[in-house]
């Protein structure tokens, strides 16, 4: 059984893994730290924790071995840092930090620590997602030209976003920070880190991030791809593309259009056909087994990995402040 203490109630998915981890019968939570000790109280009394309100010593306690953080993400730096230099395991919410800058020594200390990381990167788990790299690193399509990823919603058009996901003192931004992480780490994760990348932000609806954001990056070999996130649109599922010499890939949500010059068309849904890999479990549950078994990051959600989408995102906003294209 894995010890767990909680750092913060904050992100949307923080009931969602303490209810996947209950569910899985491997986790033991211990306690709840919070930012706000009002909500954590409460959320302590919800999930039969304790709640510490000092930090230095919730982290200090010998009760839990690893940390679920759910923090605002402003916040990484600081208590990822003491998380690990405690020696406590470490799951986290995306980002890894708001800046490179940060990221690369927060990096730096938990590298040092030797502790368990990991990165909540779900599409990375995801059966369509695992087939459509197996096709690119195969060579199935022939020589890769370019690719594009959306996920978006309607929480800005729709006013259904909580008004803390507008404060950039603890977001660190908007559409992109957030959704357009997805879009960030499936593309890197099929062509590596980019070349460089030029990207673009507009807040229509007048909050104080930015709510519609778009992304072009060169990636190895020529490879351009687009990377498309908002919170102003209504109805658009997960749209991957893939467009090579020799074929081409079409995902909109679970449905996964391929044809290539050797197969004129293989398409499916949801009902998943043997040709697909099976679906890794969640992040979450992969960071479990991870520190019961002492394995070291789980593949494709470490630190390398962190780091890259932090610097691709600080790109887009770098990029879209001084209108300029960004280098790596």
């Amino acid at each position: 059984m894995l010890n767990v203490g909680i750092i913060s109630s904050w992100h949307v998915h923080a009931k969602g893994y303490v209810r996947e981890l209950r569910e899985s019968g491997k986790v033991h939570f211990r306690a709840l730290w919070d930012e706000n000790p009002e909500k954590g109280r409460a959320m302590a009394a919800e999930w039969q924790v304790d709640f510490e309100g000092d930090y230095d010593k919730f982290i200090a306690r010998d009760d839990f071995s690893a940390v679920i953080c759910n923090s605002p993400t402003t916040m990484h730096p600081e208590l990822l840092r003491k998380a690990a230099e405690a020696k406590k395991d470490i799951f986290t919410e995306k980002l890894l930090a708001v800046s490179s800058a940060e990221a690369e020594e927060l990096a730096g200390v938990i590298r040092r620590s030797g502790v368990v990381f990991t990165i909540s990167l779900p599409l990375r788990a995801n059966p369509q997602i695992l087939y459509v790299k197996e096709l690119v690193d195969q060579g199935t399509l022939g020589r890769i030209t370019g690719a594009r990823f959306r996920r978006s919603h309607s929480g800005v058009s729709d006013g259904w976003l909580p008004d803390y996901w507008f404060d950039t003192s603890l977001t660190g931004g908007g559409a992109m920070m957030d959704l357009g992480a997805h879009p960030v780490y499936i593309l890197s994760f099929l062509f590596g880190a980019p070349r460089r990348l030029s990207g673009m932000t507009t807040n229509p609806f007048g909050t104080s991030s930015d709510e519609n954001a778009v992304a072009i990056a060169e990636f190895k070999d020529g490879v351009l791809g687009i990377m498309e996130t908002a919170f102003v649109t209504f109805g658009v599922p997960d749209l991957l593309e893939v467009y090579g010499t020799e074929g081409s890939v079409f995902m909109k949500g679970p449905e996964l259009h391929v044809t290539t010059k050797a197969v004129d068309s293989l398409q499916f849904k949801e009902a998943a056909p043997k040709i697909l890999p099976p679906a890794r479990p969640s992040p979450v549950i992969q960071f479990a087994d991870a520190c019961l078994n002492r394995s070291g990051s789980p593949e494709y959600l470490g630190l390398d990995d962190a780091l890259v989408m932090t610097k691709m995102i600080e790109a887009v906003y770098q990029s879209d402040k001084i209108g300029s294209t960004q280098y790596f």
